[in-house]
């Protein structure tokens, strides 16, 4: 009997302390998945931030505030079912001194990008809605209304900005718009600035730099889903506004969240410029294609003796290259169109403005802003060569690059969006490429099979863990992350390798000074310890798909194309399009896709009979053929199994693939 009472009691303990390992499992991991605060390493990089840069001089906090007319109430802005799609009400603990959590750097740039919104007077009959949009909008006074400048990300805040304008300095019309250039932030809320009778009469003028429509499409088409995963990262889409999580993108605040759309212009200036008389105020345009954006233009106006340079320069370092992924710029050019604008304006210039941020007033300040502007870009592309020539390699050169005390202590010149780090890279792979001429680097193993060899080498988990650990301890936070990579790339199940790695992120995200590294360091530490997380498909608006040049429709069409399904494939597809007569041959054989303009075979595996927009939503996945057969929209001749074929070939991406996992 008391045997059996000892082996009850051995039993209610063994069941107690598996309850309790269970609990204990689940606290620490709970412990582990929470966001955690700055460590003694992370405190003293930042306190030693605040230390080197002078931080006494608030001349910036002056200018961001200087003509100030009025905002809208915690700067949000709903839609019309009263989701908000813009709002800053959370980011008020910026009002407060830097937290242990955020590069004091970075903290200040914030501070001056979004407690400082509303709408703005940059001189008389020049003013600017900021911080209600990632980017400016700008706003001319002219003869008979508004001269828009980039009408904001999303129809809802650029709406939101125009009613603020009209509210506050008398209601005008639109009477033209100005897109600076291809990026979706300075054009995709025109539909806010313009009624959809007047974009699709073209009644209201809008003027681009030669080559926008393509350039503003094509960016995203090719390479859409890869880059709108990342631009997650990039711009804290995942993050929560705190201390902790999202604080500024450096560039400007969040991306409105609302109606995207884009707008054919009526006028394309041409790469030698023009000068015009829009509304009765003289432009005098210069473009600058190939920088900061592919197809830009700055401008000057002679009356207002004010120069828009619209993205070309900022009050940030650039991006050279991209976070998220897209064509390295071309610094040099970048540097010469500064100087080239300094040249042909700056004698006249009173008052510099961009497409984001805050001008810069009086004519000798706003050429000392600019030559700084030239010379930082001039300098990484001129230091990153030499350096190359000297053998070093990108991640060397990125390395051994400081800039001089006059250009990194200009605020301007810091980097809050760009760095110098991957500009160095950037240059360096925009001349050199990817190789760095070692014979070890030109074919390495993928990253998984190489985790599973590195990990192996370096004597397995358990010993990995351990060292990594104590170099967690001692603030060597890039290094833990290189050696975790390899880690939770060999054992992806391995939950402590993934706080670890997390916690090594998150450190590195408090000391950055660029909000898109901050962004990019803090994302990944939710992924590792929270998993993917799942966001819907996004299917662009019909209006947009319906303007999409062919061409790129079938480069697109060329890029989802599953090579190894369609390796023996054989098939020709006429196309007559009903609405204006034009016709198409599309191909597909050597697992190939190709489409041809103003041809068809004579020996087509299908002939398909329908309108010019009806074939972009079928192309681009938006409306089935099968719907559009049974409703009367497209028409088939010959083998219809050859239609049925020829959609299997293709691939749908996954919007939510892995980053930093398998």
């Amino acid at each position: 009997m008391r045997i059996f009472f000892i082996f009850w009691v051995l039993c209610l303990l063994l069941m107690a302390c598996g309850e309790y390992s269970q609990k204990a499992t689940k606290h620490s991991e709970e412990l582990n998945a929470k966001v955690k605060p700055a460590s003694n390493v992370t405190k003293a990089h930042n306190l030693s931030v605040a230390k080197q840069l002078p931080f006494s001089n608030d001349l910036d906090f002056r200018l961001a505030k200087r003509g100030f007319i009025a905002t809208i109430p915690g700067a949000q802005v709903t839609n019309a079912m009263g989701r908000e799609v813009y709002g800053l009400a959370q980011m008020q603990f910026l009002e407060g001194a830097p937290k242990d959590t955020v590069n004091p750097s970075l903290w200040r740039q914030a501070q001056l990008n979004a407690l400082n919104n509303g709408l703005f007077e940059v001189v008389e009959g020049i003013y600017q809605v900021r911080s209600l949009d990632l980017a400016n909008m700008t706003l001319i006074k002219g003869e008979t209304g508004w001269i828009v400048i980039d009408p904001l990300t999303s129809m809802e805040t650029a709406a939101a900005g125009l009613a603020l304008a009209n509210r506050e300095l008398g209601n005008r019309p639109v009477s033209a718009v100005i897109f600076t250039h291809s990026h979706a932030d300075h054009f995709a809320g025109v539909a806010g600035v313009l009624t959809m009778q007047q974009l699709a009469e073209g009644s209201v003028e809008i003027i681009a730099p030669d080559g926008f429509s393509e350039e503003a499409i094509s960016e995203n088409v090719r390479s859409g889903n890869v880059m709108q995963r990342r631009a997650l990262y990039q711009f804290g889409d995942l993050l929560p506004s705190s201390p902790d999580g999202f604080v500024s993108s450096g560039l400007g605040n969040r991306v409105s969240d609302g109606e995207h759309g884009i707008a054919t212009p009526t006028q394309l200036i041409p790469e030698e410029g023009a000068e015009m008389k829009i509304d009765g105020v003289d432009i005098i345009f210069m473009s600058t294609p190939g920088a900061e954006a592919p197809t830009e233009m700055v401008f000057f106006f002679p009356q207002f003796n004010a120069l828009c340079m619209s993205e070309i320069a900022n009050h940030t370092l650039h991006n050279i290259y991209t976070l998220r992924g897209a064509k390295t710029r071309d610094a040099l050019a970048w540097s010469r169109y500064i100087e080239r604008a300094m040249e042909k304006f700056g004698g006249d210039t009173q008052v510099v403005f961009s497409s984001h941020h805050w001008p810069t007033w009086g004519n000798s300040e706003a050429l000392d802003y600019l030559v700084k502007q030239r010379d930082l870009y001039k300098y990484i592309h001129d230091q990153t060569l030499r350096l190359a020539n000297h053998g070093h390699d990108m991640i060397e050169i990125a390395e051994q690059i400081q800039l001089p005390e006059a250009l990194s202590h200009t605020w301007a010149n810091r980097g809050y969006y760009g760095t110098v780090n991957v500009g160095a890279k950037a240059v360096y792979n925009r001349y050199l490429g990817y190789f760095d001429g070692n014979p070890s680097n030109l074919h390495p193993l993928p990253q998984e099979e190489a985790a599973l060899h590195y990990v192996e080498y370096m004597g397995g988990e358990e010993e990995i863990m351990k060292r990594a650990r104590q170099d967690f301890s001692q603030g060597n936070y890039r290094w833990v992350a290189m050696v975790l990579k390899h880690l939770v790339f060999a054992e992806p199940k391995n939950q402590e390798a993934r706080y670890l790695l997390a916690d090594a992120f998150e450190q590195l995200g408090y000391q950055a000074e660029s909000g898109i590294w901050r962004n990019f360091y803090l994302s990944g530490a939710r992924e590792l310890r929270h998993g993917v997380e799942f966001r819907e498909e996004m299917q662009p608006p019909e209006e947009i798909v319906a303007r999409v040049p062919l061409q790129l429709l079938f480069d697109a069409m060329a890029v989802r194309l599953n090579g190894e399904k369609a390796a023996e494939a054989d098939i020709r597809l006429n196309i007559e399009m009903t609405d204006n007569k034009n016709k198409y041959l599309v191909v597909v054989k050597n697992g190939v896709l190709h489409g041809y303009p103003d041809r068809h075979s004579e020996d087509p595996s299908a002939s398909l009979a329908l309108s010019s927009t009806d074939l972009r939503l079928m192309f681009s996945g938006l409306v089935g053929a099968p719907t559009m057969i049974k409703e009367g929209r497209l028409k088939v001749r010959g083998n219809p199994l050859a239609l049925i074929q020829f959609g299997r070939l293709f691939d749908k991406f996954d919007r939510n693939f892995n980053l930093v996992t398998p």
